[in-house]
């Protein structure tokens, strides 16, 4: 039984402890990661007959499973990814559920932002509109930006500019009923690239916004 607890408690020691500098849906997924190893343990020795191998075995499962806690898959999370792809259908946005359950919109450069600028293009006006619908019918989420470059130019250029498409494209979602106090953003300049930067399709590629939307667990 001593075994049982300490194991538990561990988990949970370091889900508190380990969180510090993560971000809010880090911390989330962190958090349920423990919790799940905490249970995987409890169950593991129980089942196991208090046997430490079952015990640290149940440990990893649980942590596995609990890494997804942090976030909810709901039935709405389920009717915005829906009503996303119908949205973006051919405009070469992709729409995807993360693993630690997260609503992903990546947003090519053809249709968001110039080279070198940071002002919405017309073509992206509409993907965001509807974005911002979704939002709305949906006001316990929490929304992510980040702004992403190619490698030319420096980081002096690049790193704000990202910061910059982000920020554009949160004011524009503000701009149409969103509330504020909801959204991060984030620039990473060109240092996350999809691909090389080594021809011109592929740079257009890595310049690009990609869009987080979380459901906390409550």
């Amino acid at each position: 039984m001593r075994k049982l607890m300490t194991v538990g408690a561990l988990a949970l020691t370091l889900a508190a402890t380990g969180c510090a500098d993560m971000s809010a849906t880090q911390r989330g997924t962190a958090t349920g990661a423990g919790i799940g190893a905490g249970l995987g343990g409890i169950l593991g020795a129980a089942t196991g007959g208090g046997g430490g191998g079952r015990a640290v075995g149940g440990a990893a499962i649980g942590g596995a499973l609990g890494a997804v806690i942090g976030n909810v898959w709901s039935t709405r999370m389920e009717n915005q990814k829906r009503a996303m792809e119908q949205a973006t259908a051919g405009t070469g946005v992709q729409v995807t559920q993360t693993a630690d359950n997260r609503l992903k919109l990546e947003i090519p450069s053809d249709i968001s932002f110039d080279t070198g600028r940071a002002d919405i293009k017309p073509n992206f006006r509409p993907v965001l509109d509807k974005f911002a619908t979704t939002l709305n019918d949906n006001p316990a989420t929490t929304v992510t930006i980040v702004g992403h470059t190619d490698s030319t130019g420096s980081d002096a250029i690049n790193n704000p500019l990202s910061m910059e498409r982000a920020s554009r494209t949160r004011d524009y979602l503000s701009a149409r009923g969103v509330n504020g106090n909801r959204f991060r953003v984030e620039g990473h300049g060109s240092h996350e690239p999809l691909v090389d930067n080594n021809t011109e399709a592929n740079r257009a590629r890595n310049r690009r916004v990609e869009i987080f939307v979380a459901e906390p667990q409550r």
